[in-house]
């Protein structure tokens, strides 16, 4: 086999790491970084100002007044420093989020709106915020800390430290704001923003647990039937996540197996079942409490089928009239084609957890081999006809899937090959046009 056909798969026996839904939620939210920076550079401004004040207390105890005097021609000049340096943040503060406005309107209206959630995410950006508020605080707290006194005996502290250190988060802040726009530009480009929701589907794929062997054996299939069911409370909304490591730890307490019954993806409304349990009654509500994640969109967090869902809105609207950007779609198409490749023999349809020993103790649903291709290429391929670029790299896709994938794989892949032969065919009356529309070419028109 030739080195492109080979996949990359976890080392066997080895567990994955599992993802933090903490984690995930504080990615998506934009205050908590600057949040912490802001109560960060107050507990290092009090460190500064007990350093600045020793230093003082020191000088006076020697009688060190002539170097006392120059701290303080120092801190004349620093003042003026700190003061124009609080005004400039302001007005980067404000430039930065006005870029952030522009690019993320931008890039929901180009791309897909589900795209907003990268500039959310992006670290660079929280960062760049988060120490340009911090450096406004920092300055505004700084020049609290002058003295007024202008003869050294009554001097009680100089903010040396305290100024270096404002100016050092200056010289942060300008390298944040590089690596910003920079950041920025990169994320209004197609292919970034392609290749970064890539990334994060194959970071949730490599957070799938894979049973030793590759096979699951069909553990779920023998579960047998459900003894008790666990309703949802609270608000309606998008299943985003649960808490793996809690679930499992309550199942292994209790000498049950819970099954979540809705897909993470899917929209739960309170009352309906979301866990059925398994070989003995039901936990007690307070064990199963905030153990799921109900929020208003999908996340990328334990989602197996949002980063396809993007990739192929994306080369929706790609292939609309309005845009007409078929080279767009295919971009969208190679990574639809790699991840469904990474997937070709993985188990799918169920995900199982277990505890410590070993026992199955969660079983979570994952979308299936066939609900996954349709979602890469169903609504593409129906927007394809008349793009003989996309149909072209549909095919090349498809053609290499069925090389990698397993027998009982074949059918989906062969299905949409053939859907796709007949709509040219009927779209296109020239023999010559369907022949070259149904040419596979792995770069659409090379």
């Amino acid at each position: 086999m030739s080195d492109w056909m080979v996949t990359q798969s976890p080392a066997p026996g080895r567990r994955p790491r599992a993802l933090s839904p903490l984690r995930e939620h504080l990615r998506d939210t934009f205050w908590f970084a600057p949040t912490v920076a802001m109560v960060s550079v107050f507990v290092v401004w009090v460190g500064a100002q007990i350093l600045d004040t020793v230093i003082v207390d020191a000088l006076q105890e020697d009688g060190d007044y002539e170097t006392l005097d120059e701290l303080l021609r120092f801190a004349e000049d620093a003042k003026a420093v700190v003061t124009v340096v609080g005004s400039a943040m302001m007005t980067f503060i404000g430039v930065v989020f006005s870029i952030s406005l522009v690019a993320v309107q931008m890039a929901s209206g180009q791309f897909t709106p589900r795209v907003v959630r990268l500039f959310v995410r992006s670290r660079i950006t929280k960062a760049t915020f988060a120490v340009f508020l911090a450096t406004f605080v920092l300055t505004l707290l700084v020049l609290t800390s002058f003295d007024t006194a202008d003869d050294p005996r009554d001097v009680t502290s100089v903010p040396l430290v305290q100024s270096v250190l404002t100016l050092c988060m200056v010289a942060l802040s300008l390298f944040l704001f590089v690596l910003y726009v920079n950041t920025t530009l990169r994320l209004m480009r197609i292919s970034h923003v392609i290749a970064r929701i890539a990334t994060e589907s194959f970071r949730v794929a490599a957070s799938m647990p894979v049973p030793a062997g590759g096979h699951d054996g069909h553990e779920a299939a023998r579960l047998g039937p459900a003894t008790a069911w666990v309703p949802h409370e609270g608000r309606a909304g998008v299943l985003r996540d649960v808490h793996i490591a809690r679930l499992v730890r309550v199942a292994r307490k209790h000498g049950v197996v819970l099954r979540l019954i809705p897909r993470i993806g899917d929209f739960v409304v309170p009352g309906t079942p979301v866990l059925a349990v398994h070989g003995g009654p039901a936990p007690p509500r307070g064990a199963l409490r905030h153990t799921a994640s109900v929020g208003v969109e999908r996340t990328y967090h334990q989602d197996l089928g949002f980063g396809l869902r993007q990739l192929s809105d994306i080369a929706l609207r790609a292939l609309s009239p309005a845009i007409n950007d078929p080279t767009t779609a295919v971009q969208a198409l190679d990574r639809v084609i790699q991840f469904l490749a990474s997937l070709s023999r993985r188990p799918l349809d169920a995900a199982l957890h277990r505890d410590r020993a070993g026992a199955v103790r969660l079983v979570q649903p994952v979308p299936g081999w066939t609900e996954l291709v349709d979602l890469g290429f169903t609504e593409v391929r129906g927007c394809a006809i008349g793009s003989p670029q996309v149909s072209r790299r549909m095919l090349a896709g498809l053609d290499d899937l069925l090389l990698l994938v397993p027998a009982e794989r074949r059918e989906p892949l062969l299905r949409h090959r053939e859907l796709l032969r007949q709509a040219v065919d009927q779209a296109e009356p020239s023999p010559s046009d369907r022949a070259f529309a149904l040419r596979p070419d792995r770069q659409g028109i090379g």
